[in-house]
């Protein structure tokens, strides 16, 4: 089972940026926890990054091209504003998971609209780095047991 993992803008800052909000944990640690998860599921996880939304486009595409059956997203602010992200998301036909760190649910009110949570498989908010963690397992067994 291949899963693409996505990190969206700024999260490359994770660990030093907005500390009270996003907490100490790096995204490599992020990355590390849920690759080390991914391997006791069976999992072969690609982590990838990018600030720029074109690049995390291509990455959609070529998760398809790769036969990844499952994508793991964080779009970071991309999820307020990003058509171009979702409907890569749509092309492909890839079942995915949205995480979040923070609760975008209770923060500022432009951060209500989530252009992906009506097309993804679920989404997790608010628990931390913790939330990927359950995201790779929900991705996991949502695909395990739609294979069956």
């Amino acid at each position: 089972m291949k899963i693409l993992m996505i990190n969206g803008p700024n999260l490359n800052l994770l660990g030093t940026r907005e500390t009270a909000l996003y907490g100490r944990t790096s995204l490599p640690e992020i990355e590390a926890r849920t690759q080390k998860r991914a391997r006791e599921l069976g999992i072969e996880l690609e982590a990838f990054q990018s600030n720029h939304e074109g690049e995390i486009i291509e990455k959609i595409h070529a998760a398809a091209i790769s036969q990844s059956c499952g994508i793991l997203i964080n779009p970071g602010g991309y999820t307020h504003t990003s058509v171009a992200i979702r409907d890569a998301l749509l092309a492909v036909d890839i079942p995915f998971v949205e995480v979040h760190i923070s609760n975008v649910a209770a923060r500022e009110p432009f951060r209500q609209k989530n252009l992906f949570s009506d097309i993804a498989l679920g989404t997790i908010s608010g628990l931390g780095p913790y939330g990927y963690i359950l995201g790779i397992e929900a991705l996991h067994e949502l695909l395990r047991t739609k294979n069956r």
